[in-house]
C-alpha cells in the first residue's frame, strides 16, 4: 500500500494539471468565438462570388475554361487541411484517414499532396507520401496571402497537365459538438446551379471585358476562396474539438482527484488504526510486565 504522503503529492499534481486543462478550455472557447466570427464574415463574399460565377457561366455557354474540362485519369493533388498543434481530439486523424482513403479508391495512379498544417505534413512525410508544397504555423486569423502559395502550386500542376484533379479535404464545422471530414473536388470546377427560379426581377449584368475573360480571372479566385474558407472552417473545428477535449480532461481529472482523495482517507484511517493498535499493544505489554 502506498504511503499517505505519496498519494497527497499525486493529488496535488493532478490538481495542477486540472488547472492547466481548465485554462486551455477557456482559451479554446474564446478562440472558437473568433473563428466562428471569421467564418461568418467570409460567407457573404463566397456567396456573391458563386452568384457572379453562375451569371457568367450562363452567358459564356460555348466557352470551356481549362478548369471546367474534366480529364480521365488516376492522378490527383489533394490539398489536406489539418492543425499545427495537437490536443484537439480526433480531428486530424479523421481528416488524414478520409483523404488517404479517397485517394486510394479514386486516384491510385499518382497521389500528391499539398498540406496546410503541420500535423498532416508530418504524417504524410513519415509514411513516404509525395508532398509537393506545405504551409504550417498559420495564425488564429490567417490571411488569404498566407494560404495562396500552396494553392498556386496545386493550380499550376493542373495547368501544366501533371494531374487530372485537384481535391480539398478539411474538417467542416457544423456545431460545437460536431465536425465532419469533408472532401471536395476543386478542379474540374463545377459551378453551382441556381436553386429554382428566383422571385422578382433578376439583375442583368453588363460585363467588361467579355464574360469569357471574366471567367478566366474569376475561376482561380473561386478555387482560392474555397480553400481559404476551408482553412477557416478547420480552425473553428479545431477549437471546438480542443474545447471539448479539455473539458473532458478537466472532468476526468476531477473524478480522479475524488477517487484518490477517498483512497487517501482509507490509507490514513488504516495508518491511524495501526498506530492505535500498536499503542494498545505496548500499553498492555507494559501493564503485564509490572
Amino acid at each position: 500500500m502506498p504511503a499517505f504522503r505519496d498519494i497527497v503529492r499525486r493529488i496535488d499534481s493532478i490538481k495542477n494539471t486540472q488547472k492547466i486543462t481548465k485554462a486551455m478550455q477557456v482559451v479554446a472557447a474564446t478562440r472558437l468565438r473568433r473563428a466562428q466570427a471569421a467564418v461568418q464574415a467570409t460567407r457573404p463574399y463566397a456567396d456573391k462570388m458563386i452568384e457572379v460565377l453562375q451569371t457568367v457561366g450562363e452567358r459564356a455557354t460555348e466557352y470551356k475554361h481549362p478548369f471546367l474540362v474534366r480529364r480521365e485519369g488516376g492522378r490527383a493533388v489533394m490539398i489536406l487541411v489539418t492543425t499545427d498543434k495537437g490536443l484537439c481530439g480526433a480531428i486530424n486523424v479523421n481528416n488524414i484517414r478520409a483523404a488517404t482513403r479517397y485517394m486510394n479508391q479514386n486516384y491510385p495512379a499518382q497521389q500528391r499532396y499539398v498540406t496546410l498544417g503541420r500535423k498532416g505534413r508530418d504524417f504524410l512525410l513519415r509514411f513516404g507520401r509525395d508532398v509537393i508544397a506545405e504551409v504550417s504555423n498559420l495564425p488564429d486569423r490567417p490571411s488569404p496571402g498566407q494560404v495562396l502559395p500552396a494553392v498556386t502550386v496545386a493550380l499550376e500542376e493542373y495547368t501544366k497537365g501533371n494531374t487530372d484533379a485537384v481535391l480539398l479535404c478539411y474538417a467542416k464545422w457544423i456545431s460545437t459538438l460536431r465536425q465532419e471530414p469533408t472532401i471536395r473536388v476543386l478542379i474540374p470546377a463545377e459551378i453551382p446551379k441556381r436553386e429554382g427560379e428566383r422571385q422578382g426581377p433578376q439583375a442583368d449584368y453588363i460585363y467588361e471585358p467579355e464574360p469569357e475573360a471574366v471567367l478566366d480571372g474569376l475561376l482561380p479566385r473561386y478555387v482560392e476562396t474555397q480553400v481559404f474558407q476551408a482553412v477557416l472552417e478547420n480552425k473553428a473545428s479545431e477549437y471546438s474539438a480542443k474545447m471539448i477535449a479539455m473539458q473532458n480532461a478537466t472532468k476526468a481529472a476531477g473524478d480522479l482527484i475524488d477517487s484518490l482523495t477517498l483512497y487517501a482517507n482509507k490509507v490514513r484511517q488504516a495508518g491511524i488504526t495501526t498506530e492505535l493498535m500498536e499503542i494498545v499493544s505496548g500499553s498492555a505489554a507494559v501493564s503485564g510486565s509490572t
